[in-house]
């Protein structure tokens, strides 16, 4: 470590990248009109087309894995980054091309790993509306290309990953013992009417909504009874269910005694204790120190990391303001660097 290192090392662990060829895509399905998926065109409708500051420098941000990220880490204080493929990914696209444009981003992110080493570290990119082929993405990702675990962006086309035709995916990901970085994408259809007519559909609500409710349905469906190896990290402190955790206990046994819902079963375990034994959370966008500390407490210190949110929310003075956390020199350790050691296996 540098003589003026703090005693720890910073590595971000939710940083988003994104290759000109997927922006490319994007924008010609936009222009086209070939994708009809209002979240889709609320979020990268404007994100592509808009001359503003912040999403041309979003733009330029999100295709460098070179000298301007390196800089951007330097200016900050971050020594690495955990880098994955922006929200919606391959998601948005069929399955060939799904998957065609996974293979791409992750062939682009490991040669930027390759380039950086021991600063930049790749997610595995798939397409799980191809559970198959997504299944033999992660493999490859894992073994071919050294990733350090899986980005899947919340929901597929308005499917969830609690739906058993994707299990062949989390089967390969527990098998692999490599993490899943659920994060977040605009709400599905279903959910996201009245918040997309509020303008609420973004990070300012709906993403911590759709991914909350994503991993929330995987707990109650029994995913994690069924593949009790599988590995889950979530953003923004968990998409606010440590927040609920004594309720959604209370509340789900109580439902389950009352036999309202048939797909609503017992589980081994109480919901809180998935997040406790499956679940690690990032701080990503949410520097303040009141949430962090509290998270810590209802889940445990060694299931909080830190996060950047790299380059939505890139904010120096955010890193100061976790650096001054309230915890002593070896839990802090953990926070910024020793927990994303040991669950990404860096």
């Amino acid at each position: 470590m540098p003589a003026d290192s703090p005693g720890y090392l910073r590595i971000a662990t939710e940083e988003a990248f994104a290759p000109p060829e997927i922006l490319a895509a994007w924008r010609e399905m936009l222009d086209s009109g070939a994708v009809d998926d209002p979240g889709f065109r609320s979020l990268w409708g404007f994100y592509l087309s808009s001359d503003a500051e912040r999403p041309r420098s979003l733009r330029e941000r999100l295709v460098d894995l070179g000298e301007r990220r390196l800089a951007d880490m330097d200016a900050t204080g971050i020594d690495q980054q955990v880098i994955s493929l922006t929200a919606p990914g391959p998601q948005i696209f069929d399955a060939d091309r799904g998957s065609a444009m996974a293979a791409l981003a992750n062939d682009q992110l490991a040669e930027a790993c390759r380039r950086h080493p021991g600063r930049l570290h790749g997610l595995t990119a798939i397409a799980p509306q191809d559970p198959k082929r997504a299944a033999e993405e992660i493999e490859r990702g894992a073994r071919s290309l050294g990733f350090k675990g899986v980005i899947i962006n919340s929901h597929t086309r308005d499917e969830y990953l609690d739906d058993p035709k994707f299990w062949p995916v989390l089967e390969a990901a527990e098998a692999l013992d490599t993490p899943v970085y659920l994060h977040p994408n605009t709400p599905s259809r279903g959910l996201i009417g009245p918040m997309l007519a509020a303008g609420l559909d973004g990070a300012i609500f709906g993403f911590g909504v759709e991914t909350g409710l994503h991993l929330l349905r995987m707990i109650v469906a029994g995913v994690f009874d069924r593949f009790p190896g599988l590995r889950l990290v979530v953003g923004h402190l968990g998409e606010a269910l440590p927040f609920w955790a004594a309720r959604l206990d209370y509340m789900h046994a109580a439902t389950v005694r009352s036999r309202r819902y048939p797909q609503l079963r017992e589980l081994q375990a109480r919901p809180s204790d998935y997040l406790r034994r499956n679940v690690w959370v990032t701080t990503s966008g949410m520097a303040w120190a009141p949430a962090i500390m509290f998270t810590r407490d209802v889940l445990g210190g060694d299931r909080v990391m830190y996060a950047m949110d790299y380059p939505y929310q890139y904010v120096a003075a955010e890193v100061t303001a976790q650096d001054e956390l309230p915890l002593a020199p070896a839990d802090k350790k953990a926070f910024f660097q020793t927990n994303a050691e040991r669950v990404f296996r860096l």
